[in-house]
């Protein structure tokens, strides 16, 4: 593209010459040399500003239009100039120059009003003509389903696994979309030099293959994007926001921005939370010790459903299945902790 406008603004150049009218042949070959490198040296500059990089923008711009509004503004363009081309034989009748300038710009003026009605009163418009339009979200079919129907997927609830296993129960209905900024940065995640952050993006892609193959209900990759936003979450926000669809994520942080922004957040963590059997002080719980706690003689387990139960005293039966009495339970958005004792010391 770049040689394109060497060549065009090279020959401008040398077209140039009949504005400098030299005295004589000498001259006249050294100003078409330097109009002709001057002309290639400004078409090598501005060759991308006036061609790949607006018809990238572009590109992009088309790209994040709801293709309910491309039809309407298409639409309404068309109506805007047959209205306009009524006009055309009488405006091409007034005198000069008011008969050439008036149907040029009779046709821009309806063109651009009959699209922008159409794009703000589309769904009014095709609803008065018995039409169903398209939804605004390229990834939902045609037909009665709403932006309701999709979910967008962050980085942190698809390398946490559990998004796999309540997809195959069916609590989820709706298209699952991962966009490729999310996908990117799980591959970054993955090539990471730190042997726990590369495991867990291995993971988180290798889920994101298991979801393709297994779910209930599709899973699809996007390449829609949000320009001049560099951070994942921030996008993820915006891009929910634009879809009016919710965000299903663990990550805590994200949960309260998107929430401080009007977007619905389904929060695997909080699901988890409201599926657990309820745990009540004074009951006896059989947790085995397997690591330290952070405070002196502190032990910690697990529960089979991933609660963290910590037991007082219990860094002296390390690797051992005993007998523990809940004293109190923890619960917050980012999970549940259950604090107990030993059995034999609540009963001394």
């Amino acid at each position: 593209m770049r040689l394109v406008g060497m060549v065009i603004f090279a020959l401008l150049g040398v077209q140039s010459i009949a504005f400098f009218r030299p005295d004589n042949a000498a001259d006249s070959v050294r100003l078409i040399i330097a109009l002709t490198l001057a002309g290639a040296a400004l078409g090598l500059l501005l060759a991308p500003y006036i061609t790949t990089r607006p018809f990238n923008w572009a590109r992009g711009r088309l790209r994040q239009i709801p293709a309910s509004q491309l039809i309407s503004s298409v639409v309404g363009l068309a109506v805007g100039l047959a209205i306009s081309a009524l006009l055309n034989p009488s405006l091409s009748a007034l005198p000069e120059p008011y008969g050439g300038v008036m149907p040029v710009v009779i046709s821009l003026l309806f063109g651009y009003i009959g699209a922008a009605i159409m794009v703000m009163r589309q769904h009014d418009i095709f609803n008065l003509i018995g039409m169903r339009l398209p939804s605004s979200n390229p990834f939902v079919n045609l037909g009665s389903r709403t932006n309701n129907d999709v979910v967008l997927l962050d980085t942190s609830v698809i390398i946490d696994g559990r998004i796999a296993d309540i997809s195959q129960t069916g609590f989820i209905r709706s298209t699952m979309l991962v966009p490729s900024f999310v996908l990117n940065e799980l591959q970054h995640i993955a090539d990471s030099s730190d042997p726990l952050r590369r495991n867990r993006g291995r993971r988180g892609l290798d889920l994101l293959r298991r979801l393709q193959k297994d779910s209930r209900t599709p899973v699809q990759i996007t390449d829609l994007d949000v320009e001049g936003v560099t951070e994942v979450d921030d996008k993820l926000v915006i891009l929910a926001k634009q879809m009016d669809c919710p965000i299903i994520t663990n990550d805590f942080n994200l949960n309260s921005v998107a929430k401080l922004q009007g977007v619905v957040v389904l929060n695997i963590n909080e699901l988890a939370n409201a599926v657990k059997t309820d745990i009540l002080a004074g009951e006896t719980l059989s947790i085995k010790i397997i690591q330290e706690g952070r405070e002196r003689d502190q032990g910690i387990g697990f529960r089979n459903d991933g609660t963290m139960v910590v037991v007082k005293n219990g860094r002296h039966h390390l690797g051992e299945s005993i007998k523990v009495t809940v004293t109190k339970v923890l619960q917050t958005t980012a999970g549940r902790m259950i604090f107990a004792e030993l059995e034999q010391q609540n009963d001394s």
